[in-house]
């Protein structure tokens, strides 16, 4: 595949092939096995695998970027690591052993750096993931796993400028229960939020956002973005919880605004009332950073937000952090780490 067939300036968020990805193999006589990196291309599974038939399977999201120093860097890359991590231990995947993940995504990313678009243009999405592969019948864990690192240039995730997004919450689904696996990113949490969001759109809504298993007064999280909601000086996110994602803009978002905007940051319970009465609400998440809830719908009651993005605070914790990724600003954090 070469970069020459990608249109760079019309990216998008999409799947490209690109040159290369990395595979890791484990079983219960060698532990994991570096096959290295591989030709971007299909994978091969039994149809016995636990994967397939059971979701024994996890994933992780990140991003490299080209930066205003012209150095390319990869953003919060341990804190995935730990994720990937915590992610394995509830699917019962054996752990990489340490530094494996982070030097693995290194290898991909710098053996496709052609396929890294310029700053203006976007970065180098890279999705790591992990899976039973069997074949075993029972339901129990694999005895066989694959580690795989593949990444693909996009876009900005909003081309034509940032979208505040119609939001309607459901009271009709559960994104996941409370002591489930809503915390780690097992593959199965997201197939279970498809029909929610087919139907929603259907209706001329943005995105979802799903109440608490355990106490509907309460929101959990949209369906793959963190919430906050800004009153005041306060702003409030649910608490890390069995169902609420740790996400790594997630806490981003919440050391940038203490720091850089002395906001007074709280987690815990959010409730529909507060929800619905702050100043301003916004989802985070890797692929689009942080993006504004222009109104949400309840039991069909709407609320209106009546802050406009440019001068929101919304949008100076989503330009914060994107000067941190591209390097515009100092990084007081130590979360930008270069390709070595």
């Amino acid at each position: 595949m070469s970069n020459k067939n990608i249109d760079w300036d019309n990216l998008g968020f999409n799947a490209h092939e690109t040159k290369s990805m990395f595979r890791a193999n484990y079983t219960l006589e060698s532990n994991w096995q570096v096959e290295g990196l591989i030709p971007y291309g299909d994978v091969s599974l039994s149809p016995a695998s636990t994967v397939l038939n059971y979701g024994q399977g996890i994933f992780e999201g990140t991003k490299a970027y080209q930066t205003s120093r012209e150095r390319v860097v990869c953003f919060r890359l341990e804190d995935n690591a730990n994720r990937f991590l915590s992610s394995s231990d509830r699917m019962c995947i054996p752990p990489l052993p340490k530094g494996f993940f982070e030097k693995a995504v290194q290898d991909v990313v710098k053996d496709n750096l052609e396929f890294l678009p310029s700053k203006e243009q976007g970065s180098l999405y890279i999705r790591p993931l992990a899976f039973g592969e069997g074949p075993m019948l029972g339901v129990k864990a694999s005895d066989n796993f694959t580690f795989l690192i593949y990444v693909t240039p996009v876009g900005s995730y909003f081309k034509s400028g940032l979208k505040s997004l119609n939001t309607i919450i459901t009271d009709k689904y559960h994104r996941t229960a409370t002591k489930s696996v809503g915390f780690a990113k097992a593959i199965g949490n997201y197939a279970g939020t498809l029909l929610p969001f087919k139907e929603i759109t259907d209706q001329g809504y943005d995105e979802i956002i799903f109440l608490n298993s355990s106490d509907e007064n309460i929101i959990d999280e949209a369906r793959s973005a963190n919430i906050f909601v800004l009153k005041d000086n306060i702003l409030k996110t649910p608490s890390l919880q069995g169902s609420i994602l740790p996400g790594i803009t997630r806490d981003s978002v919440i050391k940038v605004a203490s720091h850089f905007f002395n906001l007074e940051v709280h987690e815990g319970d959010v409730t529909i009332e507060e929800l619905m009465n702050g100043d301003e609400v916004f989802f985070t998440g890797t692929a689009a950073v942080i993006v504004p809830a222009g109104s949400i719908n309840y039991k069909n009651k709407t609320m209106e937000f009546d802050a406009k993005y440019n001068d929101s605070m919304t949008k100076q914790i989503r330009e914060k952090i994107i000067d941190i990724q591209h390097e515009n600003i100092e990084d007081p954090f130590g979360w930008v780490i270069p390709l070595r």
